[in-house]
């Protein structure tokens, strides 16, 4: 990865603004301190000073074809106070990955917070191999190197969407400890022991630049003895402490378990989870939830259904902040640009910061503090009561890497 837009070497960090709705998650209280207390009222302190809101480290990843999806994710997703990594694999186009270079430049405020980054040269991806976790793990190691401050990751592809302001998404996180890690995870592998645990499997694109699928070793290996394996969902959203611990490793624990998903099938699915659950530093970091509104055929296969607009209402009464997958150019797009992130067309979706007014073209290009939070109200009491329910004593720990 040679070429990208870099972050700035400042801080953009004006003085903290007063936010509409000071709101203290009093269940992180209880499940910290009291955790056999039950939550009898609301978890909500009206009157407590608000914290600094986090700062969020996006990976937008795509391939032949993304690039028009992945620049509508970025102004869907664009706020000040994040950093974004944008990449394209080795199957797209160079026409593609400059396209969105020149879009990162030449978008206003982009330029001037300048903290979206657009990988230069892409790496191969083949799904289900090891290559996609390599990827993740390579745009983990710039955003800890390129982007000095921010608090958790978030990996999207090209068929994710938000459904909510990121004003809401940063509000709520405010109040949480910033280590949590969102990841859903389990020990019970069912059928996934005998079709991905076992079977030993050769990425080639960790070999050649050419992609092509993998190849199926005739042997079978046993589960192993050393540590406890773990699946669940490919998207998290991962905390600063677990991923620098991913990377730089203080013990063997990260290695080791990178050497054993190298030829483990859909390793995405099971590394992190497995990282987390195997060191006493983050077991009891993780909430088994990823976040991701998604719809499951009945039996489930291995993708989840197609999200179109007869799954709006659920997916906006759901509380999660994100969506996986709608289709290219779905009319629900459309809807949840104008009902959900009163976004217009072209344009990057507005909050607190903007300072235009709400007829302008272009309200964003005139912008304040990027501290100024403003939730919309009925977004983040959705996300809130979703991470009040996700946080309930009565099943937090019981959830943990079971």
């Amino acid at each position: 990865m040679k070429r990208f837009h870099n972050p700035p070497n400042r801080k953009c960090s004006p003085p903290l603004a007063a936010v509409a709705i000071a709101a203290v998650l009093l269940v992180l209280i209880l499940i910290f301190s009291q955790p056999k207390t039950s939550i009898n009222s609301s978890p909500i302190n009206r009157t407590s000073e608000p914290p600094e809101p986090p700062r969020f480290a996006y990976f937008i990843s795509g391939t032949r074809g993304d690039g028009r999806r992945l620049k509508r994710l970025l102004q869907a997703l664009y706020h000040p106070r994040n950093y974004y990594l944008v990449h394209l694999d080795l199957e797209a186009s160079e026409s593609e990955r400059i396209e969105l270079a020149k879009y990162a430049k030449s978008e206003a405020v982009m330029r001037a917070f300048r903290n979206v980054m657009v990988v230069g040269k892409g790496n191969i991806v083949i799904s289900k191999g090891p290559t996609v976790m390599a990827s993740t793990l390579h745009a983990v190691a710039i955003l800890l190197k390129q982007a000095r401050r921010w608090d958790w990751f978030v990996n999207l592809g090209a068929s994710d969407y938000p459904l909510m302001p990121q004003d809401d998404i940063l509000h709520v996180f405010s109040y949480l400890p910033r280590d949590l890690n969102f990841i859903e995870h389990s020990s019970d592998f069912g059928w996934k022991e005998h079709q991905r645990a076992r079977p030993i499997i050769i990425d080639p694109g960790l070999y050649h630049s050419k992609k092509s699928g993998v190849f199926w070793a005739k042997e079978k290996r046993s589960l192993p003895a050393s540590f406890k394996l773990f699946t669940g969902s490919e998207w998290v959203v991962l905390s600063r402490p677990f991923l620098e611990f991913c990377i730089w490793g203080w013990d063997n624990l990260p290695r080791t378990l990178l050497m054993y998903y190298t030829n483990f099938l859909s390793s995405s699915e099971g590394y992190f989870h497995t990282v987390a659950c195997n060191h006493k530093d983050f077991q009891n970091t993780t909430v088994n939830k990823d976040l991701r509104y998604m719809e499951w055929d009945d039996p489930p296969k291995e993708q989840p259904t197609n999200l179109t607009t007869a799954h709006f209402d659920s997916m906006a009464r759901s509380g999660a902040p994100f969506a996986h997958k709608i289709p290219e150019d779905d009319s629900v797009l459309d809807r949840i640009d104008r009902e959900l992130l009163k976004r217009r067309d072209g344009e990057i979706a507005p909050g607190g910061w903007c300072l235009g007014s709400k007829n302008d073209d272009r309200r964003c290009r005139v912008y304040g503090s990027a501290d100024d939070i403003r939730p919309t109200g009925l977004c983040s009491k959705r996300l809130e009561k979703l991470v009040v329910q996700l946080l309930d004593p009565q099943s937090f720990r019981s959830r943990q890497c079971k």
